[in-house]
């Protein structure tokens, strides 16, 4: 039998954790796999990507600057032309999978989606659990980054999935740590690093809320790093709040690993996540971590709390306490550090990229 080409599908690529995982994959399945290419809208990071893969795009770069959605049709419009050319193909989408799944089973073309993001993030909206609900059985395999992620698919839509661990690349987060200039932090301060999306999803609202209960406590200093539409409310809170002197915040980074590793402490606020790579690279970085207790991924990494510390989802009263806490017992807190980096291996970079492999070429001959 004729093998399949793969085509990988991603119409918005905006350099998150996701984005991460994409030049990962791609970049290691094209040493593999014979024919591999790649649709998105965004021609920015195509350098990210090996030359040999190739690179489905408009040539014209304001594409670049349109919005999600229009991204997504527009990728859609190029994935039906390439299904037109050639129909002996996989596709495997890593977002955008409502709308690519239904082209390609009304085309009857293979499909395996990658779940991002724990589906609590778009189950409270009653259109879009329904709609997720009936398209999701449709994928011919559908993967998921966590084991509670995967037993929440699996509760929430009745549906198989299958757990691949996001690829860790260790050696190359501790060199690329040894880059950059160090900024803003001070020796004689409590240093606090979030990394992540300016969204509701990432809540940095109730990191900052936090920091404004124990900034007349301790000397402490937070760096906020990323980009998008909640900033302007991040800002507003620290002007209303005097926190000018205490919080900084600066634009998305290609590699904060410098950051991450100058921090004494790395905080994640989120509301709901998948597997998030920036836990891991600060584990990595042998950074303690707080973490909220959000679906999915972080109570599995942080092992539920003996590797690190834990708080519901928007309580910056508990979130509080556990920084005076890391403040006080630092000995207590590094040893459940030591815990969650012996655990690392479950994040074996060829250990997981492997297994997807093993799971494409399944589905390509």
């Amino acid at each position: 039998m004729k093998e399949k080409k793969l085509v990988i599908f991603i119409p918005s690529i905006e350099g998150g954790g996701v984005e991460k995982n994409l030049f990962i994959i791609s970049n290691f399945l094209i040493k593999k796999i014979r024919k591999i290419s790649l649709i998105t809208i965004s021609n920015s990071f195509k350098k990210k990507f090996s030359k040999q893969i190739k690179f489905i795009s408009f040539k014209q770069k304001f594409w670049d600057k349109v919005g999600r959605r229009k991204k997504f049709f527009l990728s859609l419009f190029l994935l039906f032309i390439e299904i037109i050319k050639d129909r002996n193909m996989l596709v495997l989408c890593f977002q955008g999978n409502v709308y690519c799944t239904l082209l390609c089973k009304l085309m009857g073309i293979k499909i395996i989606v990658r779940s991002n993001t724990a589906p609590d993030g778009w189950s409270q909206n009653k259109i879009k659990y329904y709609l997720f609900k009936y398209i999701f059985k449709f994928p011919d395999k559908i993967i998921v980054n966590s084991i509670e992620f995967k037993k929440r698919f699996k509760a929430k839509f009745n549906l198989k999935t299958i757990c691949i661990y996001n690829p860790l690349n260790k050696e190359e987060i501790i060199e690329k740590s040894k880059m950059g200039k160090k900024i803003f932090f001070k020796k004689s301060f409590l240093n606090i690093i979030n990394v992540g999306r300016f969204t509701d999803q990432k809540d940095q609202i109730t990191l900052l809320k936090a920091i404004n209960l124990i900034k007349d406590k301790i000397k402490i200093k937070l760096l906020l790093v990323g980009r998008g539409v909640e900033k302007k409310n991040l800002i507003s809170f620290i002007k209303e709040n005097s926190l000018s002197k205490i919080v900084k915040i600066i634009g998305f980074q290609n590699n904060p690993y410098n950051l991450i590793k100058n921090a004494d402490l790395f905080v994640l606020s989120s509301i709901y996540e998948g597997l998030p790579n920036v836990v891991l690279e600060a584990i990595t970085l042998k950074k303690f971590v707080i973490s909220s207790s959000c679906p999915a991924g972080p109570k599995e990494i942080l092992l539920n709390g003996k590797g690190g510390l834990l708080f519901k989802p928007g309580d910056y009263q508990k979130l509080a306490n556990q920084i005076l806490f890391f403040k006080k017992n630092k000995k207590k807190c590094m040893t459940k550090l030591q815990i969650s980096y012996s655990k690392l291996h479950r994040f074996d970079f060829n250990k997981n990229l492997n297994l997807y492999l093993k799971l494409i070429k399944s589905e390509i001959y």
